[in-house]
């Protein structure tokens, strides 16, 4: 049986915890100051620690400062004056997440339910920790490099709290690894883990996919739907490409991060929710907000820890442990391993990777078919290569057809010519309306050429006006 220390001024809310904490099997304590809580405290070390944000001799923050005791037992902050700044200072100072009183039952069944020693925390990190600098793979992310490492510590700090994280980085660059990898370091790892596309979805059902509908709400809602924000309870919800998500949704949203509660499409009941947000971009958020494609008060309430991922072509160093990693996955499904060439490798190093890691798990996969019984030989990877900086123009090669297409094995790629200083978005837009241009405005050539998905080429195009 565990022990609860609830620190509480209000006695009749702290009878109330106190019962709701002894059903689910613990024994509780209730200490209405400071000074009575840290005298509890030196009698019985309790495993989890509910505090009151405001008590009678000072914040219960003051507590949190305590190192050792952070190290040893969980606190959650609880307020009724629920601030963004309290909350996330406390959840930086150690504390593991924070409750919204009045208390709800269902929230305070879920922190003890997920209840783990922040020691047992350390000693995994620790395991894992070791394994990378075996292995180069920290938790569902490879890679050696300083940019790398810089993105384990933040994901080594953030995983075992509450707080909500905002990844951002280029398409490819692996946001989805970096959520799951939050999500099995974290006390919710027993809990599903569900990502979801906002930019994947139609406008018109994203709301019924996310919230759920009742049967009949709308025309073709034959059935009843349960949507994410209730499957993942207790566990983490990804949401990928946030800035893709109506505005509309984007309120509906702020109001489950801020209350926890929302309604299904077609009902008046209120539901609760119990689920860690981790969203993603790969624009960038100020601009998005200037834009108009993001709300500036979502964006407040997401980017509690920003998260950014580094492009492909700034870890190059990680080059030989990704391509020994994905041909390793290869082999496994394929049955047969096939060696790569230095001549090979030096190529790889040379190419400047618009698609990030995604694009080199997919030249590697080609690659590894086109090597037919022998090793992995230059003759089937990209030949556009990273433009030199003292260059005046940097030549940008239009990507070679896939394997299969007529012509691709005798014909070089065409090239474009763009002049040092031109803006990425400018180079982004060239390149694309080229490669569609080549392709014969196929979409699925395309995209597959720029390792990109056919759901992110249609809105470029759009944009574009083409």
């Amino acid at each position: 049986m565990g022990h609860v220390l609830i620190v509480e001024d209000d006695a009749d809310s702290a009878r109330m915890m106190a019962a709701l904490v002894s059903k689910e099997g613990f024994s509780a304590a209730i200490a209405p100051t400071l000074q009575a809580a840290r005298r509890m405290i030196a009698m019985q070390m309790p495993q989890v620690i509910l505090l009151d944000l405001q008590l009678p001799d000072g914040l219960g923050l003051s507590l949190c400062e305590d190192a050792e005791l952070t190290g040893r037992c969980e606190i959650v902050l609880m307020t009724a004056h629920a601030s963004l700044e309290t909350s996330i200072r406390a959840l930086r100072l150690g504390a593991v997440d924070y409750l919204i009183k009045p208390v709800n039952p269902g929230h305070l069944r879920g922190i003890l339910a997920r209840r783990m020693p922040p020691s047992v925390l350390q000693a995994e990190l620790g395991t894992l920790r070791a394994g990378w600098e075996a292995t180069g793979r920290f938790g569902q992310m490879t890679g050696r490099s300083e940019p790398m490492q810089r993105v384990y510590e933040q994901v080594a700090s953030v995983a075992g709290t509450a707080i909500s994280v905002f990844i951002t980085g280029e398409s490819g660059t692996g946001k989805e690894l970096v959520a799951r990898t939050v999500h099995d370091l974290s006390r919710r790892r027993a809990q599903p883990f569900l990502a979801v596309n906002c930019g994947a979805i139609s406008p018109h059902l994203i709301e019924s996919e996310i919230f759920g509908h009742e049967k009949g709400s709308f025309t073709g809602a034959e059935r009843q739907h349960i949507g994410f924000f209730e499957r993942a309870h207790g566990g983490t919800l990804f949401l990928d490409e946030i800035t893709e998500m109506p505005p509309l949704l984007q309120v509906k949203l702020l109001r489950v991060l801020e209350t926890g509660s929302f309604m299904r499409v077609g009902s008046t009941e209120l539901r609760f929710t119990d689920v860690r947000i981790v969203a993603a971009t790969n624009r960038d958020p100020e601009q998005a907000v200037a834009a108009g494609l993001m709300r500036e008060d979502l964006l407040y309430r997401l980017n509690v820890f920003p998260l950014h991922l580094p492009p492909l072509r700034d870890r190059l160093d990680d080059l030989p442990v990704l391509v020994d990693h994905f041909l390793d996955e290869i082999a496994r499904r394929e049955g047969t391993h096939k060696p790569i060439l230095p001549d090979a490798l030096q190529r790889l190093s040379q190419y400047r990777w618009p698609g990030n890691v995604r694009e080199l798990r997919n030249v590697l996969q080609r690659a590894y078919v086109m090597a037919g019984d022998g090793p992995i030989t230059a003759e089937w990877l990209p030949r556009n290569t990273l433009a030199s900086p003292a260059a005046t123009e940097a030549p940008v090669a239009v990507p070679p057809p896939p394997a299969g297409v007529p012509g691709a094995e005798d014909s070089e790629a065409p090239t474009l010519e763009i002049p040092v200083g031109t803006s990425l978005a400018d180079v982004e837009r060239r390149v694309i309306l080229a490669t569609f241009a080549h392709y014969q405005q196929q979409r699925e050539r395309t995209a597959a050429a720029l390792g990109v998905s056919v759901k992110t080429l249609y809105n470029k195009l759009k944009e574009y006006g083409d």
